[in-house]
């Protein structure tokens, strides 16, 4: 099998940082040990209110990693002119509501269809590689694929979500629903990532769907990191996800 990429989202370092209004602990810091500990690129969601990122993070980002790195952000102008400033390896698209503490879903693809697909030209232009984040759903990856996008990003929240409630059931039923749609997205020739929630205990079985190229995994191993170090939080991920996916 390919290799399956790990991409580390260092939001929250950002948001200890800003519960004080201090210069520590510094994000781009957890960048360059998360590269150091195995991370294949690093993810930063640039919100509105800026509650975690700032604009200065995403710039000394792009200026100090070796790795790629996935600019998330909400499908507004603003964002875009600062993704075509910055030119990112990456662009995730991701719904955003100010009132959410996380992101809660997936982007509403099919009923903003035409919008979307005016909105990631210039960033595909520009050389940005533009992912979807979306539920898990065939109408939602279909109209992913007919706007132009290169990947879509399928939300494990709800697997993980009923993992943790003890609903064994309910997971089941989305993790098959997971693998499906991996497999359908896969068909029409999108690159399919994963992410949201995932811990230690629920990575192996999405690591092992074969059509997945890429987690994305943050909050889960920022708090990991306040008990054994970053870059042991960070291997043992890589390790887990190298378990249930051996290379061919």
């Amino acid at each position: 099998m390919d290799h399956l990429r790990l991409g580390v989202n260092i939001d929250h370092v950002a948001t200890v940082r800003n519960a004080r209004g201090s210069a520590y602990p510094d994000p781009v810091r957890a960048a360059k040990l998360a590269e150091e500990a195995g991370a294949d690129g690093i993810t930063a969601h640039l919100r509105e209110d800026r509650r975690h990122i700032t604009d200065t993070d995403i710039e000394r980002l792009m200026e100090a990693l070796s790795v790629p790195l996935n600019f998330e952000m909400a499908a507004t102008e603003e964002m875009q002119r600062i993704a075509l400033r910055h030119r990112p390896h990456a662009v995730c698209i991701v719904p955003e509501k100010r009132e959410e503490r996380t992101t809660e879903g997936g982007l509403e693809v099919a009923r903003e269809e035409n919008r979307l697909a005016h909105f990631i030209a210039p960033l595909a232009e520009a050389g940005c590689r533009v992912s979807i984040f979306i539920a898990a759903d065939a109408a939602q990856i279909e109209a992913a694929h007919r706007i132009g996008a290169a990947v879509v990003e399928l939300h494990t929240g709800a697997y993980c979500d009923f993992h943790a409630e003890g609903k064994v059931a309910e997971r089941d039923a989305e993790l098959a629903r997971l693998r499906e749609m991996s497999a359908f997205a896969h068909s029409l020739g999108l690159e399919v990532h994963a992410g949201h929630g995932l811990t230690y205990d629920t990575v192996g079985p999405v690591a092992a769907f074969p059509e997945v190229r890429e987690l994305n995994i943050g909050h889960f191993l920022i708090g990991e990191a306040i008990f054994t170090g970053l870059q042991p939080a960070i291997a043992e991920m890589r390790r887990l996800m190298d378990a249930a996916r051996p290379e061919a």
